[in-house]
């Protein structure tokens, strides 16, 4: 999908267009061969920047090209997705191609917040001025990280409520996913430092006194998020090692509790079968209408005494 945007210079509100001309923003989201063809053609640019920007695996970076006077910002955008059901946070990689001084475009493999929030802010998007728009994605892209971590801290909340009263896979399963994503976005948050760190100092684009303003609310912002991921990871790691720890304590509780009470079943079944060995008994006993009920008494009586000894020992909690 590609659509094009342009900032109407009389209302100052950007309206979609398709025509291309000097000024425009456009945006390019899971694009077919193509349309990368043809962006590629009218703008007479290589492919190759719009290709790595699809690249589920590419990092955050700053690559420039000398041929076509085009400088690609790659950063790490959150993002929920489905898998099994269940809402999974993750990052996948946006591009943004500043093309000469006459284009602007974003590339993504799929919808995402930050691109939208742009596309919906009517007053505030300026399609002609490219630095504003790539510092406006560092700022949106920062607050939108933030907006998930306290997501992730309030579910994770919710699982180990739910863990207090049982202990369930499921909860355990989902605190197992919400720490693999914490691990993302910490990775994601330190690339895009780096991007947003060389950006300011390497004067890669032209940077105003607003514009630099701009750029360092960025970089405090993502520097909380930084430091909200990795309290939020280490509380939710310190939790999973405590419920590992309960989940041994309980399974050993059990099998100390089993093998009790084996022990004190095993006392008149060992009884039972001395007496029905083929032995003499005293041929009184043997011929004793309460014979059998002094060999149960005889068996209760060494249960409970067993009972009572793994009692004291603390094997029958």
């Amino acid at each position: 999908m590609v659509k094009m945007y342009q900032t109407n210079l009389e209302t100052n509100k950007i309206e979609e267009t398709e025509e291309y001309k000097k000024g425009n923003w456009i945006n390019m989201v899971a694009p077919t061969e193509e349309e990368i063809k043809q962006v590629c053609e009218k703008l007479n640019i290589q492919e190759d920047f719009i290709r790595y920007s699809l690249d589920y695996e590419e990092k955050a970076r700053i690559d420039m090209e000398e041929d076509d006077n085009t400088i690609l910002f790659i950063v790490d955008v959150p993002i929920i997705e489905k898998e099994n059901n269940e809402q999974v946070y993750s990052t996948m990689p946006l591009g943004m191609i500043v093309v000469r001084d006459d284009y602007f475009i974003t590339v993504s493999l799929k919808q995402n917040k930050v691109v939208s929030e742009l596309e919906k802010v009517k007053t505030n998007t300026i399609t002609y001025k490219k630095s504003r728009m790539i510092l406006q994605i560092f700022y949106k892209n920062a607050e939108l990280y933030l907006k998930f971590l306290k997501k992730i801290n309030k579910e994770t909340e919710i699982a180990e409520n739910v863990l207090k009263n049982s202990l369930k896979n499921k909860e355990l399963l989902k605190m197992l996913s919400l720490e693999k994503s914490l691990v993302y976005f910490t990775t994601s948050l330190k690339s895009n430092e780096v991007v947003m760190e060389k950006t300011l100092r390497g004067k890669i684009i032209k940077l105003y006194d607003e514009d630099e303003d701009i750029l360092e609310d960025s970089i405090i912002e993502n520097k909380q998020a930084i430091e909200m991921a990795k309290i939020y990871s280490d509380i939710l790691n310190g939790t999973m090692d405590a419920y590992a720890s309960i989940i041994s304590n309980n399974l050993n509780g059990v099998m100390k509790f089993l093998t009790s009470i084996t022990i004190i079943l095993a006392i008149p079944t060992m009884i039972a079968s001395y007496w029905g060995m083929n032995v003499q008994v005293p041929m009184q006993f043997s011929n004793s209408p309460f014979a059998f009920y002094a060999v149960v008494a005889f068996s209760v009586i060494l249960g409970i005494i067993a009972m009572i000894w793994l009692k004291k020992k603390d094997m029958l909690d």
